[in-house]
């Protein structure tokens, strides 16, 4: 991660180096490891001295939880005191947007940018829902990404389909590497661009839930399509995806991150899941789904409801598991654009069709709208929600500011 040394920023606004006192597990790693003696601690928080610090970086790697990775942009006249943060119980918000725990300038620079596209629709990126749990972020810079070994590379759709989309393990082993469902991880394919430059890296959403893979093991799983084309239908060779569709188990991969703080599932009992999907944009459903699976006999109610879009079922990555969940635990509705004999049908389609359900449920405080796939069908699926809102007496216009500000409504699209 490139963080800006004090002397580079403006010269009113000052980019301070924090702990994160509700992560941090007071082992000292940090303090031992700085070179300058910057970082200090009471029998309460460990703390970063703003006159000494240099932003080298030195003990981000080392910190075993990431709460060292934790940073604010506040005037140059008011940082916080050494005094301010041996008080604190949890980081004071980010100046400018309230309650966020991560911004745009907190991203390493390529991040920053795939991050600011993906969420750019219905007015940028939502604070996330108040019951989400607390997101590690950044613990990986590429100056020191995280290793991982394959456990596994299976293909997802039909030997025939027109799309190879597969779904990757990665095993962290003893590095520490926790993600929560909605999440995203850099992967940095290896070699050199055009122009000599590494690669940049390539931001995956996280398909399993927050304990793993396989429950107790230290992994995760990403949803990957090999790119062969671009959207115009152009020949081209995704240097990632490809990358990643070929790699065989106990083959390496340099990992970064994690990042997000926004597209997280709430917590409490009885919230509902709205959820919209293309292709790829399955794997933070899928993760969300699958903590909810595995959680199931906690009896914690809240409603599950799929729209996912595909050209046939053999394209459809997680079909097959996904026609055992029962009806009762997700109301899963498909929507196949290719499928033969049978008319063309895209998610919103899907939507309009089921209005009634779906503006039962945009009226529901406890209900959570994630929407994630080609950004091509973003305008598409804001408009069936108008109009399924309209036909039930509701006024999707007014509502949909109100979701975003309770942080109701994300979206990513790509």
């Amino acid at each position: 991660m490139a963080h800006v040394h004090p002397m580079n920023a403006p010269t009113d606004v000052f980019r301070q180096h924090l702990i994160d006192p509700e992560i941090c597990i007071r082992c000292n790693t940090c303090e031992e490891t700085c070179p300058i003696d910057a970082i200090s601690h009471d029998e309460r928080n460990y703390v970063v001295d703003p006159a000494k610090c240099e932003n080298c970086t030195a003990c981000i790697a080392p910190c075993p939880t990431g709460a060292i990775d934790s940073w604010r942009q506040v005037p140059r006249s008011a940082v916080y005191t050494i005094e301010q943060q041996l008080g604190w119980d949890a980081l004071p918000p980010q100046q400018g947007t309230p309650g966020a725990a991560e911004t745009a300038t907190d991203l390493p620079p390529d991040v920053a940018r795939i991050v600011a596209r993906a969420t750019a629709g219905q007015g940028g990126e939502s604070p996330p829902p108040w019951s989400a749990a607390h997101p590690y972020v950044n613990l990986h810079a590429a100056a020191k990404p995280a290793v991982a070994t394959v456990s596994g590379n299976f293909r997802l759709t039909a030997d025939d389909a027109s799309s190879d989309v597969r779904h990757l393990v990665l095993d962290f082993g003893q590095v520490a590497f926790p993600v929560l469902e909605g999440q995203t991880v850099g992967i940095l394919p290896p070699g050199v661009d055009a122009h000599g430059r590494p690669h940049h890296p390539r931001l995956y959403s996280v398909a399993s839930p927050r304990e793993g893979e396989r429950p107790r093991y230290n992994n995760l799983a990403l949803t990957v399509k090999r790119v062969t084309e671009d959207h115009d239908g152009t020949p081209v060779r995704g240097v990632a995806s490809n990358f990643l569709c070929d790699l065989a188990k106990g083959d390496t991969v340099q990992v970064i991150g994690p990042f997000g703080t926004s597209f997280l599932m709430p917590n409490h009992p009885g919230a509902n899941l709205l959820m919209v999907c293309t292709g790829t944009g399955s794997a933070p459903m899928r993760a969300m789904t699958e903590r909810r699976r595995r959680r199931i006999g906690l009896g914690e109610g809240g409603s599950l409801m799929l729209f996912f879009g595909a050209r046939r079922a053999e394209e459809l990555p997680y079909f097959g598991p996904l026609m055992k969940l029962p009806g009762d635990f997700i109301d899963i509705n498909f929507a196949f654009s290719r499928a033969a004999g049978e008319p063309k049908r895209y998610v919103q389609d899907r939507i309009r069709e089921r209005g009634a359900d779906v503006a039962r449920l945009l009226a529901d405080p406890d209900t959570f709208v994630y929407v994630c796939g080609l950004k091509g069908m973003e305008a598409g699926v804001a408009e069936a929600f108008a109009d399924a809102c309209r036909a039930h007496g509701q006024d999707w216009d007014a509502l949909l500011p109100a979701l975003r500000q309770q942080g109701r409504y994300h979206l990513e699209t790509y």
